[in-house]
């Protein structure tokens, strides 16, 4: 694709005309320079003509301006004013981008054609809570392509029994099919980073990948579960209210053993705990 095999002659003429705004070690910048990483991102995401991107964190555009040849439609979120201003001096006469600058976690993606791609190298200081955010939001998502710090790439993929296995992990398989795509090393960065990255598929589901009663209840459970990963599960979810005695009935009824660990179970396991936990007991843990 033409498009794709330009990206790093455009870049390098961005940098002709503009010098770059100061990094910003408050935000944890790291901004992609590698145009063969860009390429494969773009050739992940498989953008059909026409379909909108959320870009958050577009730094210094590099992966915008391949996300515009090929979608023509993105939405780019930056918290950054300078980078902002940046962007709009060297991008803003593209008429298929909408450059906000905002902060992610409280942006209001309902304005958002949808559904929309995210496709992003996302702040590794905030990856986690967004994340969450954008699982809130995963009905109005086609899918994800993200660049993440390596380790929390591991959580979201992670299997029961691992230490990386926790409350991302659960969240994210319960919501999304999760793929683990490439690494990318410190060289593809400037400034480099401390630790690796990876790049990761996250594509949500149409229901959630197990059925509960509650999800409230669920998720409260899980989070309650991992607050003491040590801990026999019904002395662990004893802080978050739920009573011990019933966790103990409730996982003898699903077949697990009360002794277990929260990191030992799987998500249908979780889901058939909560799924025979006492109405009272459901509604206490509320």
């Amino acid at each position: 694709m033409k498009k794709e095999l330009d990206v790093e002659g455009e870049f390098a003429s961005q940098r002709a005309r503009k010098s770059f705004p100061p990094t910003r070690k408050s935000l944890g910048q790291h901004f992609l320079i590698d145009p063969n990483i860009v390429r494969k991102i773009i050739r992940l995401a498989e953008l059909q003509p026409g379909e909108t991107v959320v870009e958050i964190g577009p730094g210094r555009g590099i992966l915008t301006e391949a996300l515009l040849g090929v979608s023509g439609s993105v939405v780019a979120i930056e918290v950054d004013p300078a980078l902002c201003a940046y962007l709009r001096s060297v991008l803003g006469h593209r008429a298929g981008l909408k450059l906000m600058e905002g902060d992610a976690l409280t942006f209001e993606y309902a304005q958002v054609p949808e559904p929309f791609l995210v496709v992003a190298n996302l702040p590794y200081y905030l990856s986690t809570p967004l994340l969450f955010r954008l699982l809130q939001e995963r009905q109005r998502i086609s899918r994800m392509v993200l660049m993440l710090q390596e380790e929390v790439a591991a959580r979201l993929a992670a299997l029961p029994g691992g230490k990386d296995y926790g409350v991302l992990s659960v969240a994210a398989q319960f919501r999304c099919e999760v793929r683990q795509a490439f690494k990318v090393s410190a060289p593809c960065f400037h400034p480099r980073p401390q630790v690796g990255s990876a790049v990761v598929i996250m594509t949500p589901l149409p229901r959630p990948r197990v059925v509960v009663k509650d999800e409230a209840v669920f998720f409260k459970l899980v989070r309650g579960g991992f607050a003491h990963r040590r801990k026999a599960l019904p002395n662990s979810l004893r802080d978050e209210g739920f009573d011990p005695q019933s966790t103990r009935v409730a996982m003898e009824a699903a077949g697990i053993d009360p002794g277990r660990r929260a990191e030992t179970l799987s998500l249908e396991e979780f889901a058939a705990l909560v799924n025979r936990l006492p109405e009272e007991a459901a509604r206490e843990a509320h």
